[in-house]
């Protein structure tokens, strides 16, 4: 089971006499027992009494922590010039701190807090926000026609949709907003229009920042610069953050009803973001083929 540290990544070794120790083997001896590699332990401050290790990561597996701090002592007691004394304790302030935990108890426990992890993943992963976008909607130009759709079509297959605030074309605003839909615990997170070549189109940008390995395969390519195309084409996005995808959609009603067929059935068998952003854009793409490149031009992606 995958724990987010959520940036309480140190462990703090109390009650420990040291004498010319040599750090990086006390870095690497505790990175063994949590099954780490070297470079992702270190030791950042060592002071009377204390020695203070970060783990250069930001998630670990439940099993490499649960109920380790004797492991760790015995291990750092076996470095020259350290002396583990009955007062030597290993603590930390965030989800480290289950190094602590007693041993004997640990294999039953496991099992209930993956049980309970399976569990809000699955509440998490049924919980799904829609965000429209663009100022034409605020504006009331144009009537938002997907969400409704869209919260429909998922509500029908057992997910918990619901529809979000229409975004912006402003990129700060859009990557706070689908941050905000992570931190409420929505397990998907979609997007509709915003992912066209304009200078007002953020949406690719946004899940990039997000997520940097984010899926955001071409469309249509454009040459960059020309007319309106400030952008080298049309792109959709699939990203990942902490236990949120996102998925970012054309605007056009008739794009969106071609690829919820797919995004559904992307979601029943958990595809991974590649696979699900190649199979929505091969879908999209066949509309594209038939389209010359002045209807491209009046297209509003």
């Amino acid at each position: 089971m995958k724990l987010d540290l959520l940036e309480k990544t140190e462990l703090f070794v109390t009650n420990i006499e040291l004498a010319s120790v040599n750090l990086g083997a006390a870095a690497a001896a505790v990175a063994q027992v949590l099954g780490l590699e070297a470079n992702e332990v270190a030791v950042v401050d060592v002071r009377e009494g204390i020695l203070t290790l970060d783990i250069l990561k930001p998630y670990v597996q439940l099993e490499q922590i649960i109920g380790k701090e004797k492991e760790i002592l015995r291990s750092l007691q076996a470095l020259p010039g350290v002396r583990i004394t009955a007062e030597t304790l290993v603590h930390s302030e965030g989800v480290l701190g289950m190094v602590c935990l007693d041993p004997v108890e640990t294999p039953g426990l496991v099992e209930r807090i993956q049980d309970m992890g399976n569990q809000v993943n699955l509440a998490v992963s049924r919980r799904i926000r829609v965000f429209p976008t663009g100022s034409e909607i605020i504006t009331n130009y144009i009537e938002d026609t997907n969400t409704p759709f869209i919260v429909e079509q998922l509500n029908r297959e057992g997910y918990r949709a619901v529809a979000g605030p229409v975004l912006e074309d402003d990129l700060p605003m859009v990557v706070r907003a689908l941050q905000g839909a992570v931190e409420e615990g929505f397990g998907i997170v979609i997007t509709t229009g915003g992912v066209g070549a304009e200078d007002k189109d953020h949406l690719v940008e946004a899940v990039q920042k997000l997520d940097k390995e984010a899926a955001a395969p071409y469309l249509v390519h454009y040459h960059q610069g020309q007319g309106r195309h400030r952008k080298d084409g049309v792109r959709i996005a699939v990203g990942q953050a902490d236990w949120t995808m996102f998925v970012a959609l054309p605007g056009p009603h008739d794009e969106v009803r071609l690829a919820l067929p797919v995004l559904i059935r992307g979601l029943h068998e958990k595809w991974d973001k590649y696979r699900l952003a190649a199979a929505l854009a091969e879908v999209l793409r066949q509309k594209w083929a038939g389209i010359t490149p002045d209807r491209q031009g009046r297209h509003n992606p």
